[in-house]
């Protein structure tokens, strides 16, 4: 396995982003003829992606020209298959919303793919100033394609707060960057867990620490660096919306665990409870602000601040004593990105041109006229609530039990009574499918669409009971041993 060989997935979405802007700028194609050109790009790199999978490695990226700051090991190459992933069903599920609206240029698929591009460094970053230009930089176009509709006032605010707000909470990770350095006189990931290691005084390190945790609490929307997430969610379209909340968010975690479990895994009882602290408020912030929402764009939004309370707890419960915590978080969120995937895509295809339908009236008797749509959302919403036979329940059920085993069993107990609460806004959007009169007529194009969606909920119904029908073919088992082992290549 080879430097050069290692990197030809990020090279393909790289030169596919380059190559996009030009098409973008020098022909006249068709937003459709262009989504089918990127999720081509899309494919290329997953194939290149998926050789890497389950297998335990490390190696460092061309360390000659980088100096060690990029290394590609089972860690990155799990996290890059879900980006990919995440992108080309962005992009399948919101294909007919984007031939249906006016705002979506040509240079849309090229800011996707930059952002992909930004993602994939940012999962392979093992330097700390590295990990924040890639940040910024997948910041910067997600920041542009939430403000794409430039005659919507929602957007321009949601774009407005949200590149202001990111913005400044960016500078805390760059002055926290700044303290490390202060210390130990360098920002590589590994020469940071060596000073640790080996000296008792490390003060400035705690406090750059603390700083960076504050940009990532922000990014992941975790209580109270909360305010900007339904403004923004709610502002952006619902392709990028999906995207932020299904693809970029898992983009965060990525660094962040990267950063916990190798730079500041021998600090972990100092962060704990912080962390804790973090997680109950996110939890009972979340879902109070959930049940407040009448609109379910909205309401999904606010669940998503609840999601990440759940990956705090899982966060917060991994310590030396507990090799199930950290494999659980992946776990979690590629239950959750299937399920936020695949709920935003039944709204992209519940759309009449340039109205999004995503109130709750627009889901009254939706299932006595499109009944297989209606099972999909309904499978979503299970998922999203952890019911069982769903992979919903099994990132839930891996969650709490790490924080068990770690002694913290009143903080799974709180996750639990959170998941019931859920229950009532997730069964709300089923009950209107199925209880309530139809209040209009749903007017649908007909598309591959429908069928990607499928296959999503397919999959979120396979990863909950798949492995107990049919043993020999792949299930969720195959998930969490892929995760424990991209988590065991960290200290490689």
């Amino acid at each position: 396995m080879s430097s050069t060989d290692i990197i030809i997935s990020l090279l393909v979405i790289g030169l596919g982003a380059v190559i996009m802007m030009l098409i973008a700028a020098f022909t006249n194609l068709s937003n459709r003829k262009l989504s089918f050109v990127t999720t081509g790009i899309i494919l290329i790199a997953i194939y290149f992606q998926m050789g890497y999978q389950g297998e335990l490695f490390s190696i460092d990226i061309l360390p000659e020209i980088f100096d060690h700051m990029l290394r590609f090991d089972s860690f990155a190459a799990l996290f890059n298959i879900i980006f990919l992933v995440g992108a080309f069903l962005m992009i399948a599920t919101g294909r007919a919303f984007m031939q249906a609206t006016k705002f979506f240029l040509p240079e849309t698929f090229s800011l996707i793919l930059f952002a992909l591009f930004s993602m994939m460094l940012l999962s392979m970053s093992v330097e700390l100033l590295t990990a924040f230009i890639a940040l910024e930089s997948a910041s910067v176009a997600v920041y542009v394609l939430v403000g794409l509709n430039r005659y919507n006032i929602k957007a321009s605010e949601a774009l407005f707060k949200y590149l202001l707000l990111g913005s400044f909470s960016g500078a805390f990770f760059l002055l926290g960057i700044a303290f490390v350095y202060a210390q130990v006189g360098s920002t590589h990931i590994g020469d940071i867990k060596a000073y640790i290691d080996l000296h008792e005084n490390y003060d400035l390190i705690i406090i750059g620490g603390f700083l960076m945790m504050i940009t990532i609490m922000f990014k992941i929307s975790a209580v109270p660096f909360q305010a900007w997430t339904l403004d923004v969610y709610d502002g952006a379209s619902l392709p990028i919306t999906a995207f932020m909340a299904g693809t970029f968010k898992i983009a965060i975690f990525s660094i962040a665990l990267r950063i916990f479990l190798v730079d500041y895994f021998t600090l972990s009882q100092i962060f704990q409870p912080l962390l804790i602290f973090t997680a109950v408020i996110t939890i009972i912030g979340g879902s109070l602000l959930t049940l407040a929402q009448q609109n379910i764009k909205r309401m999904l939004a606010a669940s998503s601040i609840v999601h990440s309370g759940y990956l705090l707890i899982a966060l917060a419960s991994s310590n030396v004593l507990n090799d199930s915590a950290a494999p659980s978080i992946i776990f979690y969120l590629v239950a959750y990105f299937l399920s936020a995937t695949g709920a935003f895509g039944v709204l992209s295809y519940l759309r009449r041109w340039d109205t999004e339908r995503t109130t709750y009236e627009d889901f009254k008797g939706l299932a006595s006229q499109h009944p297989l749509l209606a099972a999909m959302m309904s499978v979503f919403m299970l998922s999203f609530a952890g019911f069982p036979s769903t992979i919903g329940f099994l990132g839930k059920f891996y969650i709490f039990t790490s924080a068990i085993e770690s002694g913290l069993t009143w903080l799974a107990f709180i996750g639990v009574l959170a998941a019931f609460v859920s229950i009532y806004y997730y069964f709300k959007v089923i009950a209107m499918m199925y209880f309530y009169p139809q209040s209009k007529k749903q007017e649908l194009v007909l598309s591959f669409t429908p069928v990607v969606i499928a296959i999503v909920a397919l999959a979120i119904l396979w990863g909950g009971i798949g492995t107990g029908l049919v043993s020999f073919l792949p299930g969720a088992n195959v998930i969490i041993e892929t995760a424990k082992a991209s988590i065991a290549s960290l200290i490689l």
